[in-house]
């Protein structure tokens, strides 16, 4: 038994012209309020809403012991994946002030899905600490990491305090940066 899509998308309500309006999902950045990520998540996910809170592993270190503890790398923001109408629903939680914006600009500013898609992979695979870089780097060669497991990643390689790093730009949020060494990576020929 072969199973296929339909070959028809209900695109959304229509408009009265007989066609439907498209409304399609873009990644926004929700600022919360502190220690609020998981939380806000958790709620989005009740309600059937894509969120992405950024976290990873760290060891934290006191005088008598070490524990692995879970991080939020970008402390009092969540990414959520929505179209117009869930986007003011998400606005509706108490612990949600508002959506970053671009400077000069009143609407909400957008992560396009290729550097979220990259922001996510790097975050999965990566083996070390991901640090965050607010501070404008510049650009780097673009390269592709062909060892190691971040194979296929597509970004920068930068050098940070004499270290190879390979960095993500994420809009208005700097650099996701992790330590690479160049022998892990190819330069990326661009056409023009």
């Amino acid at each position: 038994m072969i199973l296929t899509k339909p070959k028809s998308i209900s695109a959304g309500p229509s408009d009265g012209t007989g066609e439907g309006v498209a409304h399609s999902k873009r990644w926004y950045v929700a600022l919360v309020r502190m220690h609020h990520e998981k939380k806000v998540a958790e709620r989005l996910d009740k309600i059937g809403i894509e969120n992405f809170v950024p976290v990873q592993q760290e060891i934290h270190q006191w005088s008598d012991r070490r524990k692995m503890v879970e991080s939020v790398l970008l402390p009092m923001m969540v990414f959520v994946h929505v179209n117009p109408k869930e986007r003011k629903e998400v606005l509706s939680f108490s612990t949600v002030s508002r959506y970053m914006v671009m400077r000069g600009e009143s609407s909400p500013a957008v992560i396009p899905d290729e550097q979220m898609a990259r922001f996510r992979f790097m975050l999965d695979y990566s083996e070390e600490a991901i640090c965050m870089n607010s501070s404008p780097l510049a650009r780097g060669e673009k390269v592709r990491v062909v060892k190691g497991p971040l194979t296929g990643l597509v970004g920068e390689l930068v050098n940070v305090d004499g270290k190879s790093k390979i960095a993500v730009r994420l809009n208005m949020l700097g650099c996701a940066c992790v330590n690479m060494p160049i022998g892990y990576v190819e330069a990326i020929c661009e056409k023009n």
